[in-house]
């Protein structure tokens, strides 16, 4: 038996501040997730829940294999313990072998001499079994993160390749991109539902739009895309299984009321395209506006928007006019939510209102504030 047909512990990353959404989303998944440690979740499964996990969570960054784990705080133990690990179970024969290394709190600190020292007793063990002087690493790769947190190196495969957050639908970039991992988090922390109306009025490329539709319609945000495992050789060969798992999940024929304005042409031509990539075209509303011309005749509808932060879009006396008037459209609206992500320190001073709640959240590595605005819930019906 090979080391991808037996039990595995699976780890989930997720950028900071959405990490109990995560969890949610594993739990939902059918699994018994781990608290969060450094945006890090692990939980048990096969590689069959692995693929799952690659192709069903929306908001993890990445889905990595947990290897080995053992204290280091020379060297010595950490060549040691990295070849301790049977490289040959997991790597093939021209396997081409890639280390990155992390470090927080530790002894061992220089990454590039983790990295190297790691890549070194790998290779050395993987000479070892197959005989070889050298490896050719002519084959697929195998991205291995040797991370070591107070003296503790844990090693992991990296199953995903490109980071979640590439849905494949996303083919060019706006001004200020959100990502989509970011985008569904918010969506899932809002109150909204697809039931109820949904409008981003700043929406640039579309990503808030679609990745509401993505929820609404069930459609597994990860389908549409390959990642690194698939290029593995000695691995079961599982995902058009999973695949056939999301596409039966689907709720295709749900109705729903999803808008998104911007007032750049550009930016809608671009979210026209990127939602006709990702199958919701026909069920997302996208016009070219101004956001002081938005309004509904619906109640109790949700706002979630990424507004221009300023710091490359707009100056701060239009910035401040911006969100001045955006107030104005928030207030002429009927019971409604909003739930604004931006960088900007002084939006609640410029909106003219407090917000009921607030989240520290990174979109890449720019630290923001999701402020959340919060209408009376509508009635229930008898």
């Amino acid at each position: 038996m090979s080391f991808f047909d037996g039990k595995l512990l699976i780890e989930s990353a997720s950028a900071s501040g959405i990490e109990a959404v995560t969890k949610r989303e594993i739990i939902k998944l059918g699994y018994n997730p781990s608290g969060a440690e450094y945006g890090r979740i692990t939980y048990e499964g096969t590689f069959l829940d692995v693929v799952r996990s690659n192709v069903f969570l929306r908001t993890s960054n990445r889905i990595r294999i947990v290897i080995s784990t053992f204290t280091a705080t020379t060297f010595d133990e950490l060549y040691d313990g990295i070849y301790s690990i049977p490289w040959q179970e997991i790597i093939t024969k021209d396997g081409s072998v890639v280390v990155d290394a992390k470090s927080i709190k530790s002894t061992l600190f220089a990454l590039s001499s983790i990295q190297s020292i790691s890549k070194k007793a790998i290779v050395k063990k993987l000479c070892s079994f197959y005989s070889l002087d050298t490896l050719t690493e002519s084959g697929s790769i195998y991205n291995i993160e040797v991370s070591l947190i107070n003296d503790v190196c844990r090693v992991t495969l990296d199953t995903s390749g490109e980071g979640l957050h590439k849905r494949g639908y996303r083919t060019l970039v706006g001004h200020a991109p959100m990502r989509e991992t970011m985008a569904a988090a918010i969506i899932e922390l809002s109150v909204w539902n697809p039931d109820r109306v949904l409008i981003d009025p700043f929406c640039g490329s579309g990503t808030f739009p679609i990745e509401a539709a993505l929820i609404a319609l069930n459609i597994a945000p990860g389908l549409h895309r390959s990642f690194s495992f698939e290029n593995w050789s000695n691995i079961p060969q599982l995902r058009d299984k999973v695949n056939e798992e999301a596409k039966d999940l689907e709720t295709l024929d749900k109705e729903v009321r999803i808008s998104g304005f911007d007032i750049d042409p550009s930016q809608i031509k671009l979210a026209l395209k990127h939602a006709e990539n990702a199958g919701v075209k026909d069920k997302i509303h996208l016009q070219v506006q101004d956001m002081r011309k938005l309004s509904s005749r619906f109640s109790h509808g949700v706002i979630i928007t990424n507004p221009p932060y300023g710091e490359r879009l707009l100056k701060e006396a239009e910035l401040k006019e911006l969100y001045k008037d955006f107030r104005k459209v928030y207030d002429s609206l009927d019971e409604w939510c909003a739930y604004v992500i931006t960088s900007y320190k002084g939006f609640e001073k410029c909106f003219g209102k407090k917000a009921d709640k607030t989240r520290k959240l990174y979109n890449s590595e720019l630290e923001c504030n999701l402020y959340q605005y919060l209408g009376k819930p509508p009635r229930k019906e008898e």
